[in-house]
């Protein structure tokens, strides 16, 4: 579970980039976060990855008090963690296959385990026969299913999607959708923070409306008109 307890984030003196923020977020929810640009959506989530402190408030996450975890204990604390970019992050010099390994590889696991783990991942995100391709080779969508399958193989808790659709066409945008909604239907908690609010309307999931640092709706239907 995540909540975050009067919670706000200031870079400098001025208006803060959150403000008093009050939220909790279920085991296993779909939600999306939607607002402008500068409404505080990044900082939401650099927060949740710990990139951040809080000026005020306390968050926790499964159980943990973000500001009581000790530095060297972060990356560990974020192991759990998955993030997917908008720019996919992908390793240009490697191919998809050693993409996904990667991040098995940096935590330790062993070869055996690697080998084991990476087919299922591709296979789980649609790309069992591309694992040799090279990142150049592949379209936007498969970029960003290559981006998905890093993501979770580490068999994080809680998947995060900064603007996962925002390079993507339409076509490939409802592909990553239903993706990560099969993924959150295998018990993944899934949080999108995004744009694109024709794809926030169909899926009628849990919307969390941010403006200048305030959460100023929160729809568990999925129909909120609000960016």
């Amino acid at each position: 579970m995540i909540k975050l307890e009067h919670v706000s984030k200031s870079y400098s003196a001025g208006i803060p980039a959150l403000n008093d923020v009050n939220l909790e977020i279920k085991d296993g929810e779909f939600v999306f976060i939607v607002g402008d640009s500068g409404s505080g959506k990044s900082t939401l989530i650099k927060l949740l990855l710990k990139e951040l402190e809080p000026t005020e408030g306390i968050i926790t996450v499964d159980g943990k008090v973000l500001k009581k975890i000790k530095r060297k204990h972060i990356p560990k604390y974020r192991r759990k963690i998955g993030v997917v970019f908008q720019d996919f992050r992908l390793l240009k010099d490697r191919n998809v296959y050693d993409n996904i390994a990667f991040a098995q590889k940096v935590i330790g696991e062993p070869t055996n385990h690697i080998k084991k783990r990476v087919p299922k991942m591709l296979s789980l995100v649609g790309l069992a026969a591309k694992y040799k391709s090279f990142p150049k080779e592949l379209s936007g969508g498969e970029q960003q299913r290559v981006a998905i399958a890093r993501a979770l193989i580490n068999e994080p808790n809680i998947l995060l999607a900064d603007e996962p659709t925002g390079n993507l066409d339409n076509n490939n945008a409802w592909e990553i959708m239903k993706l990560l909604e099969e993924i959150n239907e295998k018990g993944t908690t899934v949080i999108v923070v995004t744009h694109n609010l024709e794809i926030v309307k169909v899926m009628k999931k849990r919307v969390i409306t941010v403006k200048k640092g305030v959460i100023v709706s929160d729809s568990e239907i999925g129909d909120d008109d609000e960016d």
